[in-house]
């Protein structure tokens, strides 16, 4: 199981987050966190994008707001 969990960690430190190294490397706080920026920007679109689908259930009135709406309810 050892050898295991080594080849995990041998994936993410030296392959899947080599790119990250890279932005160590450079030194600059904004090129560092322009990858935290890309992400926080795709998950305000997508939230942007649900709640413009959530509203266009509502329009037509395909949303059961039934207090028995959802069985774990």
């Amino acid at each position: 199981m050892r050898a295991f969990f080594e080849g995990i960690a041998d994936l993410f430190v030296n392959h899947l987050f080599a790119p990250y190294d890279f932005f160590r490397l450079i030194g600059n706080w904004w090129a560092s966190n322009s990858v935290n920026w890309v992400f926080a920007v795709i998950g305000f679109l997508a939230m942007l994008y649900w709640l413009k689908q959530l509203q266009v259930f509502e329009q037509r009135g395909e949303e059961d707001h039934s207090v028995t709406a959802h069985s774990y309810l």
